[in-house]
């Protein structure tokens, strides 16, 4: 059994082709999203999801979230005493989908399709695979956001040639992929995107502007819980914003109460830097597709933060029409891995839909260029794989030493577009030992090979000997070793995680411990005694005591919440 997984920076969803169609399937709580979070319990335990989200404000040293954005990189997240890298948490959010998939099918799960964003680096891809193995998946294949997307629209079944383009604007990156179809053929024309370019990054702006408004002293900025819940309201003004007018961001601490008005004018000249933002790899992609904008049958929206308006006008006003949102743009993507899991494994209803997809960047090494006879600039790119190059792709070129009797090459191998290696980012070297002679004698050479999981290999071959070395890019700290994977696999396999079976009654009790710290008075005092009720109906472990009090405590929340956001000075 192949699932589909969309393994988002604020949420993540699992789904499966299942009877000719894809569907989205349901965790402990019975929503089909799952919040890309993270926390250690009182107990040790690990909390994933929507109990980790409400930790989050409460505890924000043991929790953790938008992790995805360090994919690729060897930055440690602390929660409590222990460090963690993005793949580990990630592997965390993999191994409760995982358990939803098999509570909801009655059979193991173990391999996935796992969705990254298309402007995802190799360190990156990488990064994410090594997440499926710590999670216990083999993972059939990483598929570019947009792509799922388009595959999700069930563009793939549509009689007539189609050009579109999709335009996927998550919590944490930003992609654009130009598609075309045409006899059962769905071709990636071209990708572009911004990996730190998302609605978090929507939110952070309303942040800074707050401070501005209230004159607020930059130390509250260090107190991680103040922050927590600063962003919890404005992430809530946000989503407020696709549905009315105008709204009032308002936050207490300690006797201090801070406030500012929003509405959806003020929202998006505060971000008009990041709607500009927006613009530059639609243009790239089209440019690189060779496609005037008017030629497009269709644009495509996926990502939660397309549900903005102010996003919604821009697409409009980009491409004269309004765009096609007829699906959840949630959910859109996890559904187009589902799709492509039913291509992988052959049913019936898809086995006539071939795929292709592109390189997002350009991938080369660095060279020197001869200036005059005698001297040399170093340090320029030289791409051997073009951006948007359609994958699988393999390209060979010719590098010579610069002097003779050289007896080492040394390549640098980069990703990027900027004309100085240096400008872009490094993958990995390769020392490469000469044989005696003149440089003419002693080329070298370099083949990259790049798959449709967006994964890189290089080899070097001297032509003078037929020696051939392999590109190991040691050093990379995106990169875990297969030693370091089951070490760490054991690791995490050993970890507390809390029952999925109780999950529902432990994000009750977080939820009402969020609630307790943002209410003041009787109100505070009431909620304090109901979450004691709660949890001595709990530890009796009657499950008629039990459901009965979930229910009642849930309905208290709901009221509670619902007073705190009419009444915030209560």
């Amino acid at each position: 059994m192949i699932i589909g997984i969309d393994l988002g920076t604020t949420n993540s969803l699992v789904a499966v082709w299942e009877n000719g169609a894809a569907r989205l399937i349901p965790n402990s709580l019975g929503e089909v999203l799952t919040p890309s979070c993270v926390s250690v319990d009182d107990d040790g335990s690990i909390l994933v999801g929507r109990a980790a989200r409400e930790r989050l404000q409460t505890h924000p040293r043991l929790s953790a979230a938008a992790f995805k954005r360090h994919m690729g990189s060897d930055q440690q997240i602390a929660l409590g005493q222990r460090g963690f890298r993005a793949e580990e948490l990630s592997a965390l959010i993999l191994r409760a989908l995982k358990a939803d998939a098999e509570a909801a099918l009655g059979r193991p799960v173990t391999e996935a399709i796992i969705t990254v964003p298309a402007y995802f680096s190799d360190a990156q891809r990488k990064a994410t695979r090594a997440a499926g193995q710590l999670a216990g998946l083999k993972v059939e294949r990483l598929l570019n956001e947009p792509t799922a997307a388009a595959l999700a629209y069930g563009i793939h079944l549509r009689d007539s040639e189609s050009k579109f383009l999709v335009f996927d604007l998550g919590g944490g990156t930003f992609d654009v992929s130009v598609l075309d179809l045409f006899d059962n053929v769905m071709e990636v024309r071209a990708s572009a995107g911004d990996n730190y370019l998302g609605g978090e990054d929507f939110v952070a702006c309303v942040i800074e502007r707050f401070f501005e408004h209230n004159k607020m002293s930059p130390h509250y900025k260090n107190d991680a819980g103040f922050m927590q819940r600063l962003g919890a309201q404005v992430e809530a003004a946000k989503r407020a914003l696709s549905e009315a007018p105008g709204t009032t961001i308002r936050i207490r601490d300690n006797g201090a109460d801070f406030a500012m008005e929003l509405d959806e004018a003020a929202f998006e000249k505060i971000c008009a830097p990041l709607l500009a933002r927006l613009r530059d790899p639609v243009e790239r992609a089209l440019r690189d597709a060779q496609l005037p904008s008017a030629e497009l049958d269709n644009v495509v929206l996926a990502g939660g933060a397309t549900r903005m308006p102010m996003v919604r006008r821009l697409v409009a006003r980009m491409f004269g029409r309004l765009p096609a949102c007829d699906i959840n743009p949630d959910e859109v993507v996890a559904l187009g891995a589902a799709v492509q899991a039913g291509l992988k494994a052959k049913d019936a209803a898809l086995d006539e839909v071939v795929m292709t997809d592109v390189s997002p960047y350009s991938l080369g090494i660095d060279t020197s260029l001869r200036v005059t006879q005698a001297s040399y600039s170093h340090g320029h790119f030289d791409p051997i794989i073009e951006r948007n190059s359609v994958v699988p792709v393999s390209r060979v070129k010719r590098y010579f030493p610069l002097h003779d009797g050289q007896r080492q090459l040394h390549i640098n191998v980069f990703q990027g577009e900027a004309r100085m290696a240096a400008d872009n980012i490094k993958l990995g070297e390769l020392l490469i030992d000469l044989p005696d002679g003149a440089r003419d004698e002693c080329g070298v050479d370099v083949r990259f090979t790049y798959d449709v999981n967006g994964l890189l290999q290089v080899e070097a071959t001297i032509l003078k000997t037929g020696d051939t070395v392999s590109l190991l890019i040691a050093g990379n700290p995106g990169l875990l070793s297969d030693e370091e994977i089951a070490e760490r696999f054991a690791a995490l396999s050993a970890l507390k995680i809390h029952p999925r079976d109780q999950m529902e009654n432990r994000t009750l009790l977080a939820r009402g411990e969020r609630l307790y710290q943002q209410l003041r008075g009787d109100l505070r005092q009431h909620l304090g005694v109901q979450i004691v009720r709660f949890e001595q109906a709990l530890e009796s472990q009657d499950k008629h005591q039990c459901l009965p009090a979930a229910k009642a405590f849930g309905q208290l929340l709901d009221e509670l919440e619902r007073h705190s956001l009419l009444h915030p000075d209560a």
